[in-house]
């Protein structure tokens, strides 16, 4: 049986990847089973994806986890998630290890729960000299939240005399976001059949190719991946020229 993955030409593979994992609830419905249950099974698309980032030689992979939106959700779900979060910081911290990948996190982090924090500065600091994949967790994070908190930045230093008005460039806001020691997406993916963008990343992907898949998250597996990465090797990248 053919694959995707035969398709995909190794020579231009997109350098960065962004997951909307989109469709944990609406799989567990369809499953007549909790939204937790979903969100459960969304962890096993995080490890066979990230993995397979990794074979394939990807080299940064960023998935929106939690929105600031989400703290908006029933405190019983957000308890949970934090919980779910922590245990799979624990339990994948060997793999990542073992595959050489260098976890970051991108977000408001001081909403996150200490226990969360620790386990997570953890991971972080345990990663840090891996010269893998660069797995970047969006946690508490929306673009906006994001592209607000680099303005006040710019504007106190502005206020210091550290940079001048006529200095504010692309590049100088760049450099004031969360991401500046990224480079922005070269493919966005969302799955769960939802095609918006939902304020993840909106500077970053300016120039970025979009891929939407039907697929639920807890149900996005390899071929879908390879299938994103074929069409993105399909179209012709002119960023506005």
């Amino acid at each position: 049986m053919s694959s995707y993955k035969d398709k995909i030409d190794l020579s231009r593979l997109p350098q960065h990847i962004a997951i909307i994992m989109d469709g944990n609830g609406r799989w567990a419905k369809d499953k007549g089973r909790p939204r937790f249950f979903g969100h459960k099974n969304g962890v096993d698309s995080v490890n066979v994806i990230t993995e397979e980032a990794v074979k394939l030689g990807i080299q940064y992979l960023t998935l929106y986890v939690f929105s600031t939106e989400n703290w908006g959700r029933p405190l019983e779900e957000v308890n949970a998630l934090m919980e779910l979060l922590i245990d799979s910081i624990e339990k994948e911290t060997a793999r990542l290890q073992k595959n050489n990948v260098k976890l970051k996190a991108i977000g408001d982090l001081e909403r996150l729960p200490q226990k969360v924090r620790e386990k997570l500065e953890d991971c972080i600091h345990t990663t840090s000299t891996n010269t893998g994949l660069t797995l970047i967790l969006a946690l508490s994070y929306s673009s906006r939240w994001e592209i607000q908190h680099a303005v006040k930045k710019i504007t106190q230093d502005v206020c210091a005399g550290k940079i001048k008005p006529d200095e504010v460039s692309e590049e100088l806001i760049s450099s004031y976001l969360l991401t500046h020691d990224i480079p922005d997406p070269d493919l966005l993916i969302r799955t769960s059949g939802e095609i918006r963008i939902s304020n993840f990343l909106l500077w970053q992907i300016a120039y970025s190719e979009l891929y939407f898949t039907d697929e639920h998250w807890p149900a996005f597996r390899k071929e879908e991946f390879y299938k994103s990465i074929v069409c993105y090797q399909s179209r012709d990248r002119r960023f506005g020229k």
